[in-house]
């Protein structure tokens, strides 16, 4: 199980390496765009141009913040540790799916078995959190039985 663990860690890392690694293009982009607006640009439209590029890199600086604080939450997990209480970088088995309770990163595939990366502030992630097999929650509308917490 710690293996299958480590696999969805390794995955939720990677998820947040996509955002991380398309926010500092994102930047980059508008940095290179606003220094060939300088070159070939005067008066209002440079200005105008020069305040979307600005745009531009304050949002991808926005996302790259989001997707560091999506990291240094990672960093805290151990995929190896065992657990009989949900908690953050648990395995939790319900009658309605399997979740990872680690960052919402949406669902991974391993071998054929749909797997559920939620954070611990989600939804879904704060009715899984301090759970042990054989607990019950409702979650809209949907009843949910704890199965196995690894």
């Amino acid at each position: 199980m710690s293996s299958l663990k480590e696999s969805l860690y390794k995955m939720c890392i990677d998820y947040v390496q996509v955002r991380i690694d398309g926010a500092k293009q994102g930047i980059a982009d508008a940095q290179y765009a606003a220094i060939e607006e300088t070159k070939s640009s005067a008066g209002d439209k440079y200005e105008t141009g020069r305040e979307m590029m600005q745009q531009e890199t304050d949002r991808s600086q926005l996302l790259l913040n989001e997707a560091n604080k999506l990291m240094v939450a990672l960093s805290r997990i151990n995929p190896n540790s065992q657990h009989t209480t949900a908690e953050p970088g648990s395995l939790i088995i319900t009658n309605n799916g399997t979740f990872f309770l680690a960052i919402s990163a949406g669902s991974f595939q391993v071998e054929s078995i749909t797997y559920f990366a939620v954070s611990p502030v989600s939804p879904i992630g704060t009715h899984l959190l301090g759970r042990k097999a054989g607990d019950q929650f409702s979650l809209n509308g949907r009843s949910y039985v704890v199965e196995m917490v690894q």
